[in-house]
């Protein structure tokens, strides 16, 4: 009886660490993909700059 229980244990325990690391490394994507969408914004924010920039210029 104690060793079923201890098992079944085991086998959750075995599976929240599995689902931890597939979380850990899809928070770390989610991180990557977030700075890559950042600098990709702040170099459509200078574009935008420049192009209103050169509109005030007219």
């Amino acid at each position: 009886m104690h060793t079923e229980l201890f098992e079944t244990l085991e086998e959750k325990i075995g599976s929240l660490i599995s689902r931890y690391t597939a979380l850990q490394e899809e928070h770390q994507r989610v991180v990557e993909e977030n700075a890559r969408l950042l600098q990709e914004r702040e170099g459509l924010k200078g574009r935008v700059d420049a192009i209103l920039s050169k509109l005030e210029g007219v």
